[in-house]
């Protein structure tokens, strides 16, 4: 009999906190079978160092879960794991209930801006399921919003909810992007990681290695990522740093600016950039993605009382 544990460190709204149930996920997505064994301790998993098995794994979540059919991404692409992005939507959800009286505002009124979607277009899915919300998704790679075209049109409930948006000057995030007519509760990003492409083979060396419990002398994406996804010249500490001196340019047009912040130790400069930029609000949120421990970064231009009076069915703030 398997033992049903539940991921304590996942948000209390987040649908995966339970053990896998590979019963329920292949009656819903049956090519899922041939990926499940039963481990060492008797358990049904896949291997998660194997691209293919987490892509399929990831079909069936959406199936199951999020009512998404024939989600797919092109080879090499990132292929991030469910349970650690639903966190991320709920912890926003979360911090948009403190402008709005305690309560998660839910609706297509409340638009998000995902930053960098990818091809995979996690964030709007699961936001867009969950609570509701629209999107406008950027990229600069255009293979990936090609593919985010193709799931969406697979999908006709996220028709009118997401909208895409190539950012064609890769230099710059909410530039091109951000018009003087937006206003967006909130915007959502997983920066590039790494600072160069060795520094990122490097890094799926060891995460495939601790998922295998023994060292690889081969690295194998087992989530993907092209470039633009993996690293980019300063790592993730100069996109962040871009994200925010970009941000003050657009104060009254975002309820919450957000990121995820990789590495801790980062967390100290971004804070004396904030400041430069006289950030009103600046929030940082733990949480858990996969093996290791992940936070948000949120800042806001609009002071506490500012925020009170953002009117989500509008879009905007009215003083």
């Amino acid at each position: 009999m398997t033992v049903v544990t539940e991921k304590s460190n996942l948000h209390s709204r987040n649908l995966h906190r339970s053990r896998y149930d590979f019963k329920l996920l292949i009656e819903k997505c049956p090519e899922l079978k041939s990926f499940v064994f039963i481990n060492e301790f008797g358990n049904q998993t896949i291997d998660f160092s194997n691209p293919q098995a987490v892509k399929i794994l990831n079909k069936a979540l959406l199936t199951t879960y999020y009512d998404i059919q024939n989600w797919d991404i092109p080879k090499n692409y990132l292929c991030p794991p469910i349970p650690g992005r639903a966190d991320y939507i709920h912890y926003i959800a979360d911090l948009l209930a403190e402008s709005n009286n305690g309560n998660i505002p839910m609706g297509i009124e409340i638009e998000g801006l995902d930053i960098g979607t990818g091809a995979n277009c996690i964030y709007p899915i699961i936001g867009n399921s969950v609570y509701d919300w629209s999107f406008v998704c950027t990229d600069i790679d255009e293979i990936s919003l090609e593919n985010c075209t193709k799931i969406i049109e697979a999908n006709p409930k996220l028709m009118d909810a997401i909208s895409l948006q190539q950012q064609i000057e890769s230099r710059y995030i909410f530039k091109n992007i951000i018009t003087p007519e937006d206003h967006f509760a909130f915007t959502i990003c997983n920066p590039p990681f790494h600072k160069s492409a060795e520094e990122a083979a490097k890094g799926s060396l060891r995460k495939v290695s601790n998922l295998k419990g023994q060292k690889q002398t081969k690295a194998v994406l087992n989530f993907g990522g092209q470039n633009n996804e993996l690293w980019c010249e300063g790592g993730e500490l100069a996109f962040i740093t871009q994200m925010i001196f970009e941000s003050a340019r657009y104060p009254l047009q975002c309820l919450w600016f957000t990121t995820l912040v990789s590495k801790q130790s980062h967390l100290k400069s971004l804070f004396k950039t904030l400041n430069k930029v006289n950030a009103a609000q600046i929030r940082t949120i733990d949480m858990a993605q996969g093996q290791k421990t992940s936070r948000i970064l949120a800042w806001s231009f609009l002071t506490e009382n500012q925020q009170q009076n953002w009117e989500f069915e509008t879009k905007q703030i009215v003083f």
